[in-house]
């Protein structure tokens, strides 16, 4: 598991990566864009699955379903913005 005080990096993209446990040592073969020295947790599947796929209270859960409602009815209403220029914000906020 990471340690929780170790320094992250916000990657701004999940990179999904799988490893197979080999003599009781978990073997990663994947190419990355990680940094050297990088803390990655890894956490078995079947565990994910157990919890509903994520790891949300119920709380958090309630507040993913209002936001995603919310952001079907900015659909609806033609609230939009277009995605080439939500990437192009987000890479500024990311550079600075």
């Amino acid at each position: 598991m990471a340690n929780r005080d170790a320094p992250s990096y916000h990657l701004g993209v999940t990179q999904p990566l799988k490893a197979q446990v080999q003599n009781g040592r978990l073997v990663l073969d994947e190419p990355t864009d990680l940094p050297d020295g990088e803390v990655v947790e890894l956490v078995p599947v079947d565990e994910v699955l157990a919890n509903g796929g994520d790891y949300l209270d119920d709380e958090e859960r309630q507040r993913l379903h209002q936001s995603i409602e919310r952001g079907l009815e900015d659909v609806k209403a033609g609230r939009t913005v277009e995605a080439s220029k939500v990437i192009e914000r987000l890479r500024a906020r990311a550079a600075e």
